[in-house]
């Protein structure tokens, strides 16, 4: 059996890509103060095997009801406390814990304390940013290579 993640094996056929970036683009949702700044999707990677957002849930954010994702999201939490409840059971997650959803699991994310939470999701395999995007404003990201 050939490892798909040996040298090169997983990005054949991949475009050109930006191998050091600030980012592609933010989503920022005019409802709830909640925003993502896209970090690596399609468009710096060069494929869609995944994609990686900054995400920041404002303080005390109860969404009324879950929604429902078609790729793998996983949650690390940076700072916060993020309760993640996947299909009725909750869990909390606290900075360095990670939360996982398969797709057609139904997620909803709530902020119970009075702190932001910062977490990274990540999106596998990518396309997940242009199924959300519809429901933000967006605004163009810290584009241009360099890692500062």
């Amino acid at each position: 059996m050939v490892n798909p993640l040996a040298a090169g094996a997983w990005n054949a056929d991949a475009q050109e890509y930006q191998k050091a970036t600030r980012g592609t683009r933010w989503f920022e949702s005019s409802r709830s103060a909640l925003t993502i700044k896209m970090l690596v999707e399609a468009e710096n990677l060069g494929g869609s095997e995944l994609e990686i957002g900054e995400i920041t849930f404002p303080a005390g954010s109860v969404p009324r009801r879950g929604h429902n994702h078609t790729s793998i999201e996983i949650f690390y939490v940076l700072s916060g406390e993020l309760e993640h409840v996947v299909n009725g059971e909750s869990y909390l997650l606290t900075p360095g814990m990670v939360g996982i959803v398969r797709p057609g699991d139904e997620v909803i994310h709530r902020i119970p304390g009075n702190e932001p939470v910062r977490a990274l999701v990540i999106w596998v395999p990518g396309g997940e940013a242009a199924r959300i995007a519809p429901g933000f404003d967006q605004r163009p990201g810290g584009s241009g290579s360099g890692g500062r």
